[in-house]
């Protein structure tokens, strides 16, 4: 249903919801751009509240929406929108239940992130790790916030199709994960350790962890120690850089076992 409207109550919603406060009080999410929304319809219809549009990003979207519609001029909705240069669609939507300690991952390996602040990294890895065939992510509460708007657009929506879970630290993390029978831990260590390329047992129940930008992953007593190989010896990769050789190592071992 199409409406030229946007209530004064729905205005302050979406931009409450730009906020970490605002999603966490209202248990609600901003999902912006065609691919975002078009993942969120396409895995979690049944999360959407209502959408705002104009007739480009109705367009540009290609497919119904099954929900309320607010149609706004590009003027108007610029001025809701967190970016410089829009795709006209954006859909408010429940933010999903975190994963419980009753979702046993049914994968061989997990990915941990340990204070992952950059939403754009964040939201790349949700998106890489959808592309390595992987459902499972774990991460430190340290980290952002998963369901910013910031994060779903850099992810493209991936985050509704994975099971995320955050633990107080990585101390917790590790603890969970080895009650699950993930008992291998690898940190990932810009300084030295194992070549990542050729660790025996890096995805053999285990637990990979990516550190954050700023301090890199805390470092556990008794962990492994692993390392992306570096030629050109620069100090490190960014965080979604790393992630992705890691998870894409493990399809390329994957692909090899078949």
């Amino acid at each position: 249903m199409k409406t030229p409207e946007l209530s004064r109550r729905n205005t302050a919603l979406i931009r409450s919801l730009h906020t970490r406060h605002g999603r966490k009080k209202s248990g609600l999410c901003l999902c912006e751009g065609v691919r975002a929304v078009t993942e969120l319809c396409t895995l979690r219809p049944e999360l959407i509240r209502f959408a705002v549009a104009t007739e480009r990003g109705l367009a540009a979207l290609g497919r119904e929406l099954l929900c309320e519609v607010n149609l706004l001029s590009e003027a108007t909705f610029d001025e809701l929108s967190g970016t410089v240069h829009s795709q006209g669609v954006l859909a408010v939507a429940e933010t999903p239940p975190e994963a419980g300690s009753a979702d046993v991952p049914q994968e061989p390996f997990l990915l941990a992130l340990d204070g992952v602040g950059d939403p754009g990294n964040f939201g790349t890895i949700c998106r890489t790790l959808r592309a390595a065939g992987l459902e499972t992510l774990w991460y430190t509460r340290g980290s952002i916030d998963p369901f910013g708007d910031k994060a779903i657009r850099a992810g493209m929506g991936a985050q509704f199709a994975l099971k995320l879970r955050s633990f107080a630290d990585l101390g917790a993390l590790r603890e969970a994960a080895a009650e699950l029978g993930f008992r291998r831990f690898y940190v990932t260590d810009p300084h030295g350790g194992e070549s990542c390329f050729t660790a025996p047992g890096l995805f053999d129940h285990s637990v990979v962890v990516i550190g954050g930008e700023a301090n890199g992953a805390t470092m556990l007593a008794d962990a492994e120690h692993v390392i992306i190989p570096m030629p050109g010896k620069f100090e490190s990769l960014n965080a979604a850089q790393a992630a992705t050789v890691f998870l894409f190592e493990y399809v390329r071992r994957s692909e090899g076992a078949r």
